[in-house]
């Protein structure tokens, strides 16, 4: 493979690739002139990309990842300087092909990993960092709708008010994900996580804080993880849950502040048709993780979009009995999948679902590029046509193996590249 120029206003062609197009896989030559996609089928242009014997696609937009919090936290307690993770972090997604990713950054109630100050600093980071990284690192706000200490980093990061935390960083985008997993602890025992119903009903059903076991059951590891006693976590609980009357009419206001600045907002978890049509009057248009069929049914028919996470489709199912995404890729109910807790999971599923024969292989690639790209509003990228942006990925993917990415283009600039050990230009 012979590498392409680094300068974006440069021109090349990838030559002898089985290019992904919307219509189908077809071979055929794709020019790449000032970090965009300037012909298809046309002569050779620039310097030669040789990818004969190799699939060219559009690269990967990841819509929810948060497996940085590894880097951040490789062991318990154990925290690593911001920039060494991020810079890591940005680097493993370019080797797995994605080159748009919104960082899932907790904004919490939490103390430790997933706290307001670490995620602020985290925000902080990638704007400051952004020279200097490979790919387009966003940030998806994930915000737990009971952390009120969180309103300031909210409209700091959203830009849609003024803040004693300094200027806006430099960042190219966010999104505003409202995450409730506090209700989702508190319900009664026995009761399933997918059956919980509506969350902010009146008259909701709640767990005694004063059960021993059936805390410990349900709080011990988030317990660990912010490294406090697991009775300073229960006093820490009973505090935030009192703020539970309150927590609708903030999420109105948060919610307004993002429609402003036409930022996309997202629901996570949903159960419930009630949960669906709440957060759309909210303005969030796409369903996050949903868990049960109900929401799916509602978001469909009302134009929303439905996010399912690429290791539900990596290890047949979901961890904890929501829905299986690969039945959903198969229904045509899921428009995308993200990472979620794993970077390679994107590329993984891709190549279960294609070998399962659930769609067509573009159809299936679109769930990790143009149907993204769409939930996020960015009409720039996630196809291959001339004058979008060229964020290509090059893979190695033999007939029935595991896909791998040879190479990886962000508006032209070579974010990624490799060799295998026994490629003929080795």
């Amino acid at each position: 493979m012979i590498a392409a120029p680094e300068n974006r206003s440069g021109v090349f062609t990838f030559v002898g690739a089985r290019v992904l197009l919307p219509e189908g896989e077809v071979e055929t030559t794709v020019t790449v002139e000032g970090g965009r996609i300037a012909d298809l089928g046309g002569p050779v242009t620039g310097a030669v990309v040789d990818a004969r014997g190799m699939i060219l696609a559009p690269a990967m937009v990841d819509v929810h990842g948060d497996a940085f919090e590894r880097q951040l936290m490789p062991r318990p307690g154990v925290y690593f300087p911001l920039d060494t993770a991020l810079l890591d972090t940005d680097r493993q997604l370019a080797a797995n092909g994605i080159a748009t990713a919104y960082h899932a950054v907790t904004l919490g109630f939490e103390p430790g990993l997933r706290a307001v100050d670490r995620g602020r600093d985290m925000i902080a980071a990638l704007g400051r960092l952004r020279p200097r990284l490979t790919v387009e690192n966003r940030v998806q706000l994930r915000w737990e709708t009971f952390a009120t200490e969180a309103l300031p980093v909210l409209a700091w990061a959203m830009g849609t008010k003024d803040t004693a935390l300094g200027p806006r960083p430099d960042l190219p985008g966010v999104s505003l994900a409202f995450n409730d997993h506090l209700t989702m602890t508190m319900r009664p025992p026995g009761l399933r996580v997918q059956d919980r119903g509506f969350d902010y009903r009146p008259n909701l059903p709640g767990v005694d804080l004063g059960d021993d076991a059936l805390f410990e059951d349900r709080h011990s590891k988030h317990a660990e993880r912010c490294d406090i006693p697991l009775g300073a976590y229960r006093a820490l609980i009973a505090q935030v849950w009192d703020r539970r009357p309150a927590v609708p009419a903030t999420m109105a206001e948060v919610a307004a502040h993002a429609r402003t600045r036409g930022i996309p907002m997202l629901s996570h978890d949903d159960t419930e048709t009630e949960t669906r049509r709440f957060y759309r009057d909210l303005g969030a248009r796409t369903a996050e993780f949903p868990m049960t069929q109900a929401p799916v049914n509602d978001a469909r028919a009302s134009g929303d979009r439905v996010i399912f996470g690429a290791p539900n489709v990596v290890r047949g199912g979901s961890h904890i009995g929501s829905l299986s995404a690969a039945e959903m890729v198969e229904d045509g109910t899921c428009d995308a999948l993200a990472s979620d807790y794993f970077y390679p999971a994107m590329l993984a599923a891709v190549a279960a679902l294609d070998r399962d024969r659930r769609a067509g292989r573009g159809a299936i690639w679109d769930l990790v590029s143009a149907g993204p790209a769409a939930a996020m509003g960015l009409t720039d990228r996630g196809r291959i046509a001339p004058g979008l942006r060229a964020d290509l990925v090059l893979l190695d993917w033999p007939r029935d193996a595991a896909p791998a990415v040879c190479g990886t283009w962000v508006a032209g600039r070579a974010a990624y590249r490799s060799t295998a050990a026994g490629s003929p230009t080795a």
